[in-house]
């Protein structure tokens, strides 16, 4: 009975239940084309760390399907279950909005965007009559003030609505502005993919077609990746769904360690990259504190008097950068913890503990 519901939309959420890292198999993609192939350096001690029983038990609890560790450009350590390789596809979840911010700061480097105080309005013009002047910076700090019910697991919100349903940029494009900007921290899926209409708007090229151009085949990537549309021919699901693989998800980690060069060659200006990743202590949380976890898509951490900057997704995907130890870390999987410190779900930190303990070695 399900399966004839009239919304397609609805359809699927109810057809899927819950998001899986192998939904881009259901939805219809566009390819993001490496280029020239860069390999990866492995370590003189790469792989020689054994896991301990903990270890292992720490990576089946929250079923991890991929955990790599990078240290002076160099392959330390990695490993992978079930049937996945350094080759397999899943999807990143929400380190694609990470992806956005970057392409982002890219445009302002050429040109496209004169600056993240811009108006949104002058390249959304649809957003001239909202009730408040957003600015791009609002969006990418996550302070736009635009109503949004960001439920993952309502199949009747508007979230859901998002990511199964087709006409995607009409969905965000008709989002009310409810709150003055730049007052509050409210993370929601209308956020990034306004930031890929402008980025599509300003370039004339799909996003998929801008970040493999500016983006995969400058770091080299191995791989072709994906990144799930709304519909056959449609729009890019900027807010998720970009998919590859660990080894290839690591160059965007490794690009923050560079400070925004790779193999000496300025992809993103140091000083947006830098100000993409401080944090956004101008807004407050919902507890009324400043803002000291996020900047501009980027997730920013101390832990053990380390700055460390990530990107996430909603089921445990992380490409951590740790500056101080010259380290990336990548781990996928299925799960992460409910539970969280300091906005940061308490996985992230046992992840970035076993890679210290793996370094050492």
């Amino acid at each position: 009975m399900l399966l004839f519901q009239p919304n397609p939309y609805l359809r699927n959420a109810l057809r899927y239940t819950t998001a899986g890292i192998n939904d881009f198999e259901i939805f219809e993609n566009r390819t993001v084309q490496a280029g020239n192939y860069q390999q990866w350096a492995t370590s003189e001690n790469y792989n020689n760390y054994k896991f301990t029983k903990d270890d292992s038990i720490l990576h089946a609890k929250y079923q991890s399907i991929a955990y790599l560790v990078i240290k002076d450009t160099n392959i330390v350590f990695e490993t992978y279950w079930d049937t996945y390789s350094p080759d397999s596809y899943s999807s990143s979840f929400s380190m694609a909005k990470s992806i956005v911010s970057l392409l982002i700061g890219i445009a302002i480097n050429e040109g496209l965007i004169s600056s993240v105080d811009d108006p949104v309005s002058k390249y959304i013009p649809e957003f001239k009559n909202k009730k408040y002047q957003i600015s791009i910076r609002d969006l990418l700090t996550m302070s736009s003030g635009l109503e949004w019910n960001e439920s993952y697991f309502n199949p009747f919100s508007v979230t859901t609505k998002a990511y199964y349903g087709h006409n995607l940029n009409e969905l965000v494009l008709r989002a009310k502005s409810k709150q003055k900007p730049a007052t509050r921290f409210k993370y929601i899926t209308a956020n990034p993919q306004l930031l890929s209409i402008i980025l599509k708007r300003v370039t004339n090229k799909s996003l998929s077609q801008y970040a493999s151009e500016k983006l995969w085949n400058p770091l080299g990537a191995k791989n072709t990746a994906s990144w799930s549309l709304d519909q056959k021919n449609g729009d890019e699901k900027a807010f998720c769904c970009f998919n590859s693989n660990a080894r290839d998800f690591a160059r965007i980690g490794q690009l923050i360690l560079n400070k925004g060069s790779w193999n000496g060659k300025r992809i993103i200006s140091e000083s947006y990259l830098q100000e993409s990743l401080t944090a956004a202590s101008n807004i407050k949380d919902k507890n009324n504190k400043a803002v000291d976890f996020y900047g501009f898509q980027w997730w920013i951490c101390n832990y053990k008097d380390m700055n460390l900057y990530y990107a996430r997704g909603i089921l445990g995907q992380y490409i951590i950068s740790i500056p101080e130890k010259n380290m990336v870390i990548v781990r996928l999987g299925h799960k992460r913890d409910k539970e969280k410190l300091n906005h940061h779900p308490i996985d992230l930190y046992k992840f970035i503990d076993l890679a210290l303990k793996i370094s050492d070695n």
